[in-house]
């Protein structure tokens, strides 16, 4: 999957932020240290944007920007064949950027976003004006020699995926944890926190320790 079949399965604005809201408070709640998390969500990043990124401290990550415009995402893969690194001085993808509405362009642009040469972070970039009915990207040619070549599919699959069988498979890859389903699924419902879940999905968080996380990502209370 490249980014031209991401932006065919990606589900709707709404959906992507509850499901981004919920994958942030459930890795807050297995990892009460920020800097280990993988998913993160800012609902105040800006007076009116709203930042749901993911890290995989290996160079991998994603920003997927919500704002009254509509939704701006990019992504990087690092050892992507289309990666800014394939050439000297590093430069974007052709494509990648070209079509990218003049709204988004300042998010391309967010020096949080770009790398120590200021080269934007991104074999991915795809995004959703307000009035748009469908996720859109440039005319970007990626090669099809190998299978996910951008590295669309696995960035994006969380969220693609959007249930809780597949956020408890990341817990136990990535954590090395194994938090009861039935809680995971609770959080993907966006139900307020108890204690009683959030025991389920570790027994060495409290609920009121999560209560500048819950803040942060806006999950409901």
């Amino acid at each position: 999957m490249t980014v031209h079949e991401l932006i065919k399965q990606l589900p709707g604005p709404e959906t992507v932020r509850a499901r981004s809201k919920t994958i942030a408070m459930l890795d807050a709640v297995l990892s009460p240290e920020w800097e280990w998390r993988y998913y993160s969500y800012d609902s105040q990043w800006s007076p009116s944007v709203e930042l749901a990124s993911m890290r995989d401290g290996c160079g991998n990550d994603y920003v997927i920007v919500l704002s009254a415009a509509g939704v701006y995402a990019q992504a990087t893969y690092h050892e992507s064949p289309i990666s800014a690194y394939r050439v000297s001085p590093p430069a974007p993808w052709p494509g990648l950027f070209d079509s990218l509405p003049e709204v988004f362009r300042p998010f391309a642009q967010e020096p949080a976003f770009l790398d120590h040469n200021g080269v934007p972070r991104a074999t991915v970039c795809l995004w959703r004006e307000h009035t748009d009915s469908a996720w859109r990207c440039g005319d970007v040619q990626v090669p099809d020699e190998e299978g996910d070549a951008d590295g669309a599919l696995w960035l994006f699959g969380i969220l693609l995926e959007g249930s809780p069988e597949a956020y408890l498979e990341f817990a136990d890859e990535y954590f090395e944890a194994a938090p009861a389903l039935e809680a995971i699924q609770h959080v993907y419902d966006l139900k307020p926190l108890t204690q009683d879940v959030v025991s389920a999905l570790n027994p060495a968080v409290r609920l009121e320790d999560l209560a500048k996380d819950v803040a942060q990502i806006g999950y409901p209370v």
